[in-house]
């Protein structure tokens, strides 16, 4: 009964918006068409539909906000009106009892309140679809006091969410069975995608472990603060980290007046993405203003602090490879080779013609190569490939949409510190060394480098290998004359290792002069 009254909820909210009119005319079938025509009788709407979507969703509640902030980032999936909409959805969103709160944590932890923290503000300082944050105070091991967030997770949320998700993907079979676009927008998928980070967020451990990997990877930067965790304090239902300061970043009056220097800032942006990026491989995916601050301490004056690790990107060696190609190709103004290497990776039907792929690919890119840098938008230029992707059904990785998205986010956010910002000279430095390091012989000497200790195990091994061979197969004439065949395989090996070293020099130092030539050319 609890589902039934809940999918009539959404059916009534459905069509309040006026969504029935944007799903059902996307369906080719004649009596559904035919119901859209009744539906839509004495009707009409004057806001946008993008506007009506985002709204309907902020009626329907927190999970389907979430749903929308989500859908929002598969721009490949979806027009631009709508998905520029959708990316205004915030987590807004009315606090729950802290009552309830004190009642988590004390079943967290198995005690009461007093004895986990030295005090507690039963107030929420914020409050989101997922959680709510409280400040604190804590002792820790070493006997001193620490100021913290406390995170908690809404009660109650798992059986909200399962039911919802249900309603979502007999929702998304219906779009994939009758629709017309059903099968390129892949509903299914995409509630599937969503169900994985709904589940992944509601593990604050998990939460945990991420910061504590993006505070690992940017020790030493100088340039981002991300708050300590202190795992004594951490359960699935509770997440205790370091309460951190700051301004956010999209009140950049208050940083202005406070003599923080905005277009370094901006510019500083954009050094911690792609380092997050092309470095380390693991980079915060959430990074819109409510999750951004600035520090005014006077030990961390101008520097960022970022919040909310629930979405994080991760991008495997291939993944790197594969951008460094598309790079390369895209500098070269390559087109057929950008074309090649969707087809080879398989985002796209192997049918596909290489030239028709080329010249789309072309009237995207070729514009922006005769303007300064400054005018050119990466995140525009992305959106165009995206658009121009639905047309040949490229299939985009989740890992590489999420990177997109974020990218859009930092682009947006420097541009609006920086309305100069030139995003391409500021990547240029992290561009210019990972191709080097993916493409020169930094690559060759750290795969040596790697596949070195399972060579060293075999090597002492050989001898005994040997002798265990020539024991099972018998003594004398037989051993003496497979000696002699040993001897000269082993002399063809000798040859084939000088062979190999002398021709891994003329690589390496071809190499070198390969990557000369690219930071003249491409740089």
């Amino acid at each position: 009964m609890k589902r039934f009254f809940r999918g009539f909820t959404i059916l009534w909210v459905v069509w309040r918006y006026g969504l029935h009119d944007m799903v059902l005319s996307s369906f080719n079938h004649p009596w559904l068409k035919g119901i859209t025509r009744v539906l839509r009788l004495g009707r009409k709407w004057t806001e946008p539909r993008g506007q009506r979507l985002r709204e309907a969703l902020e009626q329907l509640g927190p999970i389907f906000v979430k749903f929308g902030q989500v859908l929002s980032t598969r721009r490949d999936l979806l027009p631009p009106d709508i998905a520029e909409e959708l990316s205004l959805l915030q987590d807004r969103v009315p606090s729950f009892d802290s009552r309830i709160a004190v009642q988590t944590i004390e079943r967290a932890f198995r005690k009461p309140l007093a004895e986990v923290f030295v005090s507690f503000d039963e107030k929420p300082i914020a409050s989101a679809s997922i959680a709510q944050v409280h400040f604190a105070t804590i002792r820790t091991r070493e006997g001193t006091l620490r100021d913290v967030a406390v995170k908690v997770l809404r009660p109650g949320m798992l059986p909200v969410i399962d039911s919802d998700l249900a309603l979502m993907r007999t929702m998304a079979e219906l779009v994939e069975r009758f629709s017309a676009d059903g099968k390129r927008l892949k509903p299914r998928q995409v509630v599937a995608e969503f169900d994985t980070y709904l589940h992944d967020e509601l593990d604050l451990m998990r939460e945990a472990s991420n910061a504590a990997q993006l505070r690992r990877n940017m020790e030493g930067l100088d340039l981002v603060l991300i708050p300590e965790v202190f795992w004594d304090f951490c359960h699935q239902e509770v997440m205790v980290m370091e309460r951190m300061n700051g301004v956010p970043i999209n009140q950049v009056d208050t940083l202005r007046a406070a003599g923080v220097d905005i277009p370094k800032l901006a510019r500083d942006g954009v050094t911690i993405f792609f380092t997050q990026v092309f470095r380390d491989g693991f980079f915060h995916a959430d990074m819109h203003p409510g999750n951004i601050q600035v520090s005014l301490e006077p030990e961390s004056f101008g520097r960022y602090i970022s919040l909310d690790f629930g979405i994080v990107g991760t991008l495997t060696e291939f993944d790197k490879e594969y951008l460094a190609q598309n790079f390369t190709a895209f500098f070269r103004r390559d087109y057929k080779r950008v074309a090649e290497l969707h087809i080879e990776s398989g985002w796209v039907p192997a049918d596909t013609r290489v030239d028709e792929l080329e010249a789309a690919i072309r009237a995207v890119c070729e514009p922006y190569f005769d303007r300064p840098l400054k005018e050119i938008s990466l995140g525009m230029v992305l959106m165009r490939l995206f658009q121009t992707s639905r047309r040949f059904q490229v299939e985009i990785q989740p890992q590489l949409v999420l990177l997109q998205k974020t990218l859009l986010n930092i682009e947006g956010l420097g541009r609006q510190l920086d309305p100069d910002l030139d995003l391409w000279s500021t990547a240029k430095p992290f561009l210019e060394k990972w191709m080097l390091d993916q493409m020169g012989p930094q690559r060759l000497w750290r795969e040596l480098k790697s596949q070195a200790p399972r060579y060293a195990k075999l090597l002492p091994d050989m001898p005994r290998l040997v002798h265990q061979y020539l024991a099972r197969n018998g003594n004398g004439a037989d051993n003496d004359q497979m000696l002699k065949e040993l001897l000269v395989q082993q002399k063809l090996t000798n040859k084939l290792l000088q062979i190999i070293i002398c021709g891994g020099i003329g690589f390496v130092l071809g190499l070198v002069v390969l990557q000369l030539l690219i930071r003249i050319r491409l740089f």
